[in-house]
């Protein structure tokens, strides 16, 4: 049954990114129409055409391979600016002049005469840029979703001062010993009483409502006697003790060790729902974090092909492929000690990073990005408005062609790293259980 759960949860999983990829083809395809621009293709996947329909002048379909999609609007590339003879102007004779010649016939291949005004390159700046942004804004809207019915519906495990375990002894974090050896004293919780359940209220008399500052004040008295407040069975207790100085985990830095106080117990999780401003401000956190990981991540994909090829270990926190968050959300929907409540919530928050991180890649201002075509209107806007203010002639709609260059470089590039990724998914794979 394992092995049939890990497959329902790659399966729906996959099914939950090529939606959101369809929907992302949507938000660009939808005001493109409402502007009149020509869409004559909306796929979803790439290959060979398993399955299409025409409808109006938009051909609807599925291709070979569903880990992508495209919509093509009509006009994206100008025509070349011509001459005072009408005769087109070339970006030059060399190989990268020739590359957006090509380009540029290839699109005005099938535009024909009744066409002439219904190309994308003719559109005013801001509705270039609702066009363009409208596809990254659909993956940001169902991020919102996916983390609204996780964090709002679902809730989120939250630890709270209710005793769930109590430490017969004290045993440095550092030993990795889980049970007590011979020489281990009793633990400060056993000598007060504690109890499984017991709710701690104060410490020293001061009432603390949160594990993290009932942890921070236990931390920082390392040998002294207190007087810890519970609530045990609807009544109000006062139980002393001396905590011991142990070695445990720096909360800062989980890398490092440090001696605290220890009183020796362990805390117990409670799922609560969290408002719908615990969404948007946990959204922020995750868009900086995000987007910090965007920025490093041509040096973090050193250590990805370092992995790929067998030279060190694979990172934890290093990127992943679809196939890689693929395989977590199959172990997820695999896991026998999570709730099927637990990984419903675990499966839609994953839906919700990727589309986020979808969201924020395609922002990048680089062509083949959708970043790179805003950036573009941007920059025609910004050419128009200083040639209106200093009473010059209008200079026209901005040549995105010219960036092809960049563009099909940027593709070489998201090609590699793509396929490095999914190798080292699949040979050195990041998995919940190490």
């Amino acid at each position: 049954m394992t092995a049939v759960f890990y497959a329902l949860g790659v399966i729906l999983f996959a099914l939950g990114v090529i939606m959101s990829i369809a929907l992302h083809e949507v938000g660009h395809m939808w005001p493109a129409k409402k502007f009149g621009v020509k869409v004559p293709r909306y796929f979803v996947g790439f290959g060979k055409t398993v399955w299409s329909i025409k409808r109006g002048d938009t051909e609807y379909g599925v291709k070979m391979f569903p880990v992508g999609g495209f919509v093509q609007l009509s006009g994206m590339l100008p025509p070349a600016k011509r001459d005072a003879e009408g005769r087109a102007k070339t970006a030059g004779t060399g190989f990268f002049g020739r590359m957006i010649a090509d380009a540029r016939a290839a699109e005005y291949e099938k535009i024909g005469p009744q066409d002439q005004d219904r190309l994308f390159y003719q559109r005013v700046w801001w509705k270039k840029v609702i066009v363009m942004a409208g596809g990254p804004m659909v993956n940001v809207l169902l991020a919102i979703i996916f983390l609204t019915t996780v964090f709002v519906g679902f809730g989120i495990p939250q630890t709270v001062p209710r005793v769930d375990t109590v430490y017969d002894c004290v045993i440095p974090a550092s030993s990795q010993r889980t049970t007590c050896a011979a020489g281990d004293k009793p633990s400060p919780a056993v000598k007060a009483g504690l109890r499984h359940g017991d709710m701690i209220v104060s410490v020293d008399g001061k009432r603390l409502s949160s594990w993290t500052d009932i942890q921070e004040a236990i931390r920082s008295r390392p040998n002294r006697s207190v007087a810890i407040g519970v609530v045990r069975n609807g009544r109000a207790l006062t139980l002393h003790t001396v905590l011991a100085r142990n070695t445990q985990i720096d909360l800062t830095d989980p890398t490092k060790y440090v001696r605290v106080g220890y009183l020796g117990m362990l805390p117990s999780e409670q799922t609560k729902r969290q408002s719908v401003g615990f969404v948007f401000t946990t959204m922020g956190d995750y868009t900086q974090r995000t987007g910090s990981a965007i920025v490093d991540l041509p040096g973090r994909m050193v250590g990805v092909f370092k992995a790929a090829l067998g030279v060190q270990k694979r990172d934890v926190n290093s990127p992943m492929s679809v196939v890689g968050a693929s395989r977590v959300a199959g172990e997820v929907a695999s896991e026998p000690s999570v709730s099927w409540v637990d990984r419903a919530a675990l499966l839609l928050q994953l839906l919700g990073v990727i589309n986020l991180f979808i969201a924020l890649f395609n922002f990048i201002p680089l062509l083949p990005l959708d970043g790179g075509h805003i950036a573009g209107a941007l920059y025609e806007a910004a050419r128009r408005g200083l040639a209106r203010l200093r009473g010059r002639p209008d200079p026209g709609y901005a040549d995105v062609a010219k960036m092809l260059p960049i563009a099909y470089t940027m593709a070489a590039v998201l090609l590699v790293m793509g396929v490095v990724l999914i190798w080292a998914d699949i040979v050195n794979p990041i998995t919940l259980r190490g």
